[in-house]
């Protein structure tokens, strides 16, 4: 009988692991996957100004190929439990629905693949010519400094060679089979600040209002066209998400104003061509005697595209042979681990259906993660032996 990833869902929501806390999540993977034989590792890494973050990386098999299933345990606060059907961290089952915070994003995916992992090795055996391994982090919900970029290094310095990787975050819109993400936009976030001088109202011509400058300055960044797209990505798009002058008086110009932006940018830019757009855009605005600062935020990512043939069509037909949906090829969508682990190996990303992540009642159908578990084990019998999986 196959290894029930419902179960194994339920046993991973029950542990309240809101970044940056364990929760017992980690655990709970560690004896299940110990038990079956695989090699656990649990991992603890600190960083200036940020929280000290627990992540695990286990592994069973030898040799290549070696692919790696990436995902995290950790999941966003839960709001108001009073909110929620049923209680964010008591994984119940109501309605064909399992319930619970990270349901969908993502313990759901690490449950399922965890099933078919353990059935494929209990099927083939640990010798099954090739490696496989988790690599899941408590850190992706948070500021992703002591998560996947350190156990990827951790893993390198460890002998580990990657060839292959899914991450099973919610890629899905509506329907299991949806859609394959091959490839993501870049992030680039900035902070824009001017400088002008503090007065009294009734006398403008004693100060220096920096608001006006601020505005000027953001007009030139929303006419601002980055590109038309192209055939494997949507357009760039600049998005103002905040303004703030911190000045509570209807009688005092501020000497100060602030502006944040983000940028999801595709492959039409790199990281040091954006910036310089961005950097040139700016300086060309009349600012008289106001002073410009423009500072970009270090948490900044690049885009990439996936091509690794063998990898894409043994997950596409994997999808197909389970629900009878060929899944598009996707680079939409926001950012994700992937965008570290893209310097390891080729890596695509597929798990649930993602309409309900970080909602109140965070839900997937029971169905759905039996499915997700099927489609993981046909991939890996594809995979590594070349099989169709049926």
């Amino acid at each position: 009988m196959p290894t029930s990833a419902v179960a194994i869902a339920q046993d991973l929501i029950r542990c309240p692991s809101v970044t940056p806390a364990e929760g017992g999540a980690l655990a709970s993977l560690e004896a299940l996957l110990g038990k079956a034989g695989f090699n656990v590792s649990r991992v603890t890494f600190q960083d200036e100004d940020t929280p000290d973050v627990e992540n695990l990386f286990a592994s069973i098999g030898s040799g290549a190929p070696h692919f790696v299933f990436a995902g995290h345990t950790d999941v966003v606060p839960a709001g108001a439990e009073s909110d929620w059907r049923h209680g964010p961290f008591e994984g119940a089952i109501d309605n064909g629905m399992l319930f619970g915070r990270g349901a969908v994003d993502m313990k759901g995916g690490i449950a399922a693949f965890a099933a078919a992992a353990l059935d494929y090795v209990a099927e083939k055996g640990p010798d099954f010519g090739g490696t496989i391994s988790f690599l899941i982090t408590g850190d992706e919900e948070g500021p992703a400094v002591n998560g996947t970029v350190k156990l990827l290094q951790w893993a390198k310095d460890q002998g580990h060679v990657f060839d292959a990787c899914i991450v099973g975050e919610p890629t899905n819109p509506e329907k299991l089979g949806d859609a394959i993400k091959v490839g993501r936009r870049g992030s680039l976030s900035g902070t824009i600040t001017v400088r002008g001088v503090q007065g009294h109202v009734a006398y403008p011509h004693l100060a220096d209002n920096p608001i006006p400058g601020l505005v000027r300055l953001l007009a030139a960044l929303d006419a601002l066209e980055l590109d038309q797209g192209n055939e494997r990505f949507q357009p760039s798009n600049l998005e103002i998400v905040s303004v703030d002058v911190g000045n509570p008086a209807f009688n005092v110009i501020p000497a100060r104003a602030e502006a944040r932006f983000n940028i999801r940018y595709n492959d039409e830019w790199t990281l040091e061509s954006l910036k310089a757009r961005i950097t040139q855009t700016l300086e060309g605005v009349e600012l008289g005697k106001l002073a410009l600062a423009l500072e970009f935020k270090r948490d900044s990512s690049e885009s990439f595209l996936t091509r690794d043939e063998v990898l894409i069509e043994a997950l596409s037909k994997a999808v197909e042979a389970e629900t009878g949906r060929v899944p598009e090829l996707s680079t939409g969508g926001g950012t994700s681990d992937a965008r570290f682990i893209k310097d390891y190996c080729p890596v695509v990303e597929f798990g649930l259906v993602g309409q309900t992540m970080h909602k109140v009642d965070e839900c997937v159908a029971v169905e759905d993660l039996d499915r997700l578990a099927a489609i993981y084990k046909k991939f890996l019998l594809s995979y590594f032996s070349g099989a169709d999986g049926n």
